[in-house]
């Protein structure tokens, strides 16, 4: 992996279309094997890997690449979707209701129910005052972790927002990611569990710069 490429590639991403969605898709499994949010509902035996890149193949083919914005570095590695709040609505989750097949096999049975909490919590958290663009997942891959590269394709998605005078939201289970996004201008306006053994939740605001 070429990772002077990627970080490059970073700065100035492209918009993924149909052709290059799968790959985003493969990035973002990959990218999200160890989160906390993902690890917490997604099935725990050996069609875990198979069931998590499910999972962001729907979203992105599905939901992600009709009513947002997908960007990814040329050289591929990393990925950012954004939805804009209006998007982010009945009409989102009825679509999520038909991807109920989906939706089970990533978790499973025994976990399907960790997956309500989570999306009832987020919904439950999510400002609905201001329109805003909504970053819903944010990527790398394990081996171009650490380069600089998430930080850069977040910064070209914000400078965006920024021109258009659009606020940003977002959730992180992580204090290294808590400190990433205070870096860009965020702070956090929601700390909670989706339950009392789900991961911590830190939802985050930033007013456009």
């Amino acid at each position: 992996m070429d990772i002077e490429a990627m970080r490059r590639g970073a700065e100035t991403p492209k918009r993924v279309d149909a052709s290059d969605v799968a790959l985003a898709a493969a990035d973002l499994s990959a990218a999200f094997v160890a989160d906390p949010h993902v690890s917490w509902f997604v099935r725990a035996d050996a069609r875990c890997d198979a069931a998590r890149l499910k999972f962001f193949q729907y979203a992105l083919e599905n939901l992600a690449l009709r009513d947002g914005e997908i960007t990814r570095p040329d050289a591929g590695g990393a990925a950012a979707v954004w939805i804009p709040s209006e998007a982010w609505g009945s009409q989102f989750w009825l679509d999520e209701l038909r991807a109920l097949p989906v939706l089970l096999a990533t978790t499973g049975l025994g976990r399907f129910g960790r997956l309500l909490a989570l999306r009832n919590a987020m919904d439950k958290f999510h400002p609905t005052d201001r329109a805003h663009d909504y970053l819903w997942f944010l990527g790398v891959t394990p081996s171009g972790q650490g380069h600089g590269i998430g930080s850069r394709l977040l910064k070209a998605g914000l400078d965006k927002l920024d021109s258009a005078g659009r606020p940003a939201f977002l959730e992180t289970s992580t204090e290294r990611n808590v400190a990433l996004y205070r870096r860009h201008g965020f702070e956090i306006i929601a700390d909670y569990k989706p339950a009392p053994d789900g991961p911590q939740t830190y939802g985050m605001w930033r007013e456009p710069a």
